[in-house]
């Protein structure tokens, strides 16, 4: 009887000595597991983080190289800052990590819905004003709450004015993440670009992003789900760090093998239809563009 395969896990990472990747949100999370896996295998990982103190603080816990840089995804200047402050330097990978969940009504610097304006606007911003630096691929963490409920980009609404609820801003800013991913993947593709975009999420893991989410019940709600059927940070991040490593084609989305995709090893995973849209992920890049300023440099086909 043939043997069973090992599931994959960061000891299989390859030797990543001289690659640099940026990893946001990296100072706690799957953020943080993930930099201290990617450089433990001998990349040099940046930080990218909104508090410089908390981030060096989680520098200070990694062995490998490492550096931390501020970065505000909720201020659009403090997007630009950290782009420009990059000044074309080599950059291997970009791991857009970080994030906010489930929070209540509340509006970054620049007047954006907070989970849409986080955790899709402030990527969308950094990943192109940086793209011309980067040689590999791009990686966004998405969620198994793009399917909540239906979602859909609400392109005559994004801000939720109407109608605003934790959890439906916060399934629209995840099905923004893969949208995001499907069509940066297109146009990279369409300008003859080796670089690929792919998108991974965690699953059910037990992380501090869930603690701040706007209700009470929910966060009692989640702590019994952590209980119960969550797995760890080091779990947690094992899809990102296989998106961010191993050879996929562009626009693979990757996530747990285990039952509803709550927990187990990396594989490549299906998502809804509406975040196979290839119009809704045009549409979503135009709008992105109009509400950032930011303009692509990537080919449209």
């Amino acid at each position: 009887m043939a043997a069973e395969k090992k599931a994959w896990s960061a000891a299989d990472l390859p030797d990543l000595t001289g690659r640099t990747v940026i990893v946001t949100g990296a100072n706690s999370g799957i953020g943080f597991t993930a930099t201290q896996a990617l450089a433990g295998a001998g990349a040099h990982v940046v930080l990218a983080v909104r508090d410089p103190e908390r981030g060096r603080a989680a520098a200070a816990r990694v062995s490998g190289g490492t550096e931390v840089r501020r970065l505000d995804l909720a201020d659009l200047s403090s997007v630009r800052q950290f782009a420009a402050d990059w000044a074309g330097a080599p950059l291997h990978t970009l791991i857009n990590n970080a994030g906010v969940m489930m929070v209540p009504r509340e509006s970054t610097a620049d007047g954006f819905e907070r989970q849409f304006g986080t955790n899709h606007l402030g990527h969308f911003a950094l990943t192109n004003l940086l793209l011309p630096a980067v040689t590999d691929r791009v990686v966004t963490v998405a969620s198994g709450a793009h399917r909540w409920g239906g979602a859909v980009i609400h392109f005559d609404d994004p801000n939720l004015r109407a109608g605003y609820t934790p959890q439906r801003a916060y399934a629209q800013s995840k099905l923004a993440n893969l949208l995001f991913t499907l069509e940066l993947q297109r146009r990279l593709a369409a300008s003859g670009s080796a670089v690929r975009a792919l998108a991974a999420h965690p699953g059910y893991s037990a992380t501090n992003l869930q603690s701040h989410a706007a209700s009470p019940l929910a966060r009692v709600l989640m702590r019994v789900g952590n209980a119960l059927f969550a797995q760890d940070d080091r779990a947690g991040a094992l899809p990102t760090l296989y998106a961010a490593t191993q050879d996929l084609p562009g626009g693979s989305y990757v996530g747990p093998d285990g039952v509803a995709e709550m927990r187990g090893a990396p594989t490549l995973v299906g998502r809804s239809a509406a975040a196979s849209d290839a119009e809704a992920a045009r549409r979503l890049w135009t709008l992105s563009e109009e509400l950032t300023g930011v303009r692509s440099g990537v080919g449209v086909g």
